[in-house]
């Protein structure tokens, strides 16, 4: 099976020398992909990089059979994302800000901005001001507005934060049911490796900026937890001695 997302020798250096190299990665459609390491591993430069928010120095980046520079921004609009914060407008309503999202997809129907208010809770407070939610009903309103055009992939960035224990089970049945019912493809970088292991079907695990381990969940914990696997997999790497 073709992947959705496809990334070979994928390199970006910034002056701090902190980054990414040499980053080979697929996320295969259905795939619910989750991507793990510690602070400045790289999680956020590669998601940054596929959804085209800073360039790679080096490598290549397909994103369903298409590259930058062949239309790779008719791909994009296949794609959902929430990327490190939750840019939502203070000034307006929850069901105001997806409006004015709708109105780069003419093809929705009216009624799609109050599915994706349902989804993540926010029916009741459709009409207050953003201004007023804390972080955590900002989260909500940017994952649904990164759901809002039914996208095929979905790209999110720590997409836990600021959400209360309940928030965060509903966050995960949210996507285990949009894998299942929809077939959507999500690629997710997250600290919360307890939930993340309940959700994922592969996972990778990112050190110094290189991917030193992925796979099938059950073949990278083997009876252990994904904790586990993965701190042993960082001892492994400050020892010099990973998988590659």
């Amino acid at each position: 099976m073709e992947p959705v997302l496809q990334i070979r020798q994928l390199t970006k250096r910034y002056r701090n020398g902190r980054g990414v190299r040499g980053i080979d990665l697929d996320v295969r459609r259905g795939d619910i992909y989750g991507l793990f390491g510690p602070n400045g591993s790289g999680k956020t430069t590669v998601l940054k990089i596929v959804t085209g928010l800073i360039r790679a120095d080096g490598g290549s980046v397909s994103l369903f059979g298409r590259h930058p520079g062949d239309g790779y921004e008719r791909s994009m609009r296949k794609v959902g994302c929430v990327i490190e914060t939750a840019d939502v407008y203070d000034y307006m309503s929850a069901e105001g800000h997806l409006r004015l999202i709708a109105r780069f997809h003419p093809e929705l129907p009216p009624a799609r901005i109050g599915e994706v208010l349902d989804w993540v809770g926010l029916t009741p407070y459709r009409r207050e001001k953003v201004r007023g939610f804390s972080l955590g009903m900002k989260q909500r309103l940017a994952l649904a507005a990164s759901l809002l055009h039914a996208p095929e992939l979905v790209i999110l960035d720590e997409p836990s934060n600021g959400l209360d224990i309940e928030g965060t089970v509903e966050l995960r049945e949210l996507i285990l049911r949009l894998s299942a019912d929809n077939g959507t493809t999500f690629l997710v970088s997250s600290h919360a490796i307890d939930e993340m292991e309940r959700l994922c079907t592969r996972v990778g695990f990112l050190y110094d900026g290189t991917l030193i381990r992925e796979g099938a969940v059950p073949e990278l914990t083997a009876g252990l937890g994904l904790e586990q696997a993965y701190l042993a997999e960082m001892r492994r790497a400050r020892e010099g001695k990973v998988h590659v």
